[in-house]
C-alpha cells in the first residue's frame, strides 16, 4: 500500500500510511505533508517500518524533498528509525526540549544529533513554503512532553496518540458510539488526568479543523465527528482521576 491522500488541493496534499506495521507490533500511522515540494514527516515510527515507509513516500515525493521530521514524543513507535531517516534525508528533526538528550539510547549517531532541534513547552510554529503549521502543546497526552501538529491548509489536525483506537476493523470513524470501545481503556489508562484534557479541548476550539488523525487507528473526518470527540475527552475521566488504593498494594 503506498499510502492514501488524505487531502490533495493545489500544491498540498496529506498522506497517511496505515498499513506497514507487522501485525506483532502496536499499529501506528504516519502521515506526511506536502507543500509546494517540500515535506514534513510525522511520527515515521521503528526500523521495521522505515524501508517499506521510506519506498511508498517515494511515489509522492522523493524523500529528499523532506525538510521536517515531527516527533510528537519519545516512544519507540515515533523515534525509533529516526538515525535511518536523518542519514537518508537532509531533513531537520524536532521534538520536545525534554527528550533530546534521551534520542541518543535509540542510536541517533553523534553527527546527526545538530539536526534534532528542541521544542520548547509553548510549542512553535514551522512554515513549510508559505502554510504556517502550528505545533501544538499537548503535554500528558500521554507523554509529559508531548506534541501535535495543526496543518491549517488542510485543517487537519494531528493528534498523536489522543484518540488512538485499538482493533477496530475501519480505517474511518462511521459510528462514534461504537467506536469508544477501541478507544476508552487506551485513554483511561495512558491519558494524564480530566484537568489536561480540559485545557486541550479549550485550546482547540480556537482551531477550524475538519479532520482529527490519530498517530494509532482510525480517522475522524468532519466537523460533527471532531467535535464528537472534543466532547468526549473533554469529560473523561483518566489516569490519576480513575487511580486509586486498590491499584497502590504491595504486591
Amino acid at each position: 500500500m503506498s499510502g492514501e491522500v488524505l487531502f490533495e488541493q493545489g500544491e498540498h496534499k496529506v498522506v497517511v500510511f496505515q498499513e506497514l506495521t507487522p501485525a506483532s507490533m502496536v499499529q501506528a500511522n504516519q502521515f506526511l505533508i506536502i507543500h509546494k515540494g517540500e515535506a514534513m514527516l510525522l511520527d515515521p515510527g521503528g526500523h521495521k517500518v522505515f524501508s517499506k515507509l521510506k519506498s511508498d513516500i517515494a511515489k509522492h515525493i522523493t524523500p529528499q524533498s523532506i525538510k521536517y521530521i515531527f516527533l510528537s514524543h519519545q516512544d519507540p513507535d515515533i523515534v525509533a528509525a529516526l538515525n535511518g531517516w536523518l542519514l537518508t534525508t537532509n531533513a531537520e528533526a524536532y521534538i520536545s526540549k525534554l527528550w533530546i538528550r534521551f534520542l541518543p539510547h535509540f542510536g541517533l549517531d553523534s553527527q546527526m544529533e545538530g539536526r534534532v532541534h528542541p521544542i520548547d513547552d509553548r510549542g512553535t510554529v514551522l512554515n513549510l513554503g508559505d502554510c504556517e503549521l502550528k505545533i501544538l502543546p499537548a503535554h500528558f497526552l500521554h507523554s509529559p512532553g508531548n506534541f501535535q501538529v495543526y496543518d491549517p491548509c488542510s485543517k487537519i489536525l494531528f493528534s498523536g496518540d489522543l484518540g488512538a483506537s485499538l482493533g477496530q476493523p475501519y480505517n474511518v470513524v462511521e459510528n462514534f458510539e461504537e467506536h469508544v470501545k477501541y478507544m476508552e481503556g487506551f485513554h483511561r489508562r495512558y491519558m494524564a488526568s480530566n484537568k489536561i484534557l480540559k485545557l486541550w479541548a479549550k485550546m482547540v476550539r480556537q482551531l477550524d479543523i475538519e479532520v482529527i488523525a490519530p498517530q494509532h487507528g482510525a480517522i475522524f473526518k468532519g466537523k460533527d465527528m471532531v467535535n464528537r470527540f472534543i466532547e468526549w475527552v473533554e469529560n473523561l475521566e483518566c489516569g490519576v482521576d480513575v487511580m486509586d488504593e486498590s491499584i497502590y498494594q504491595v504486591p
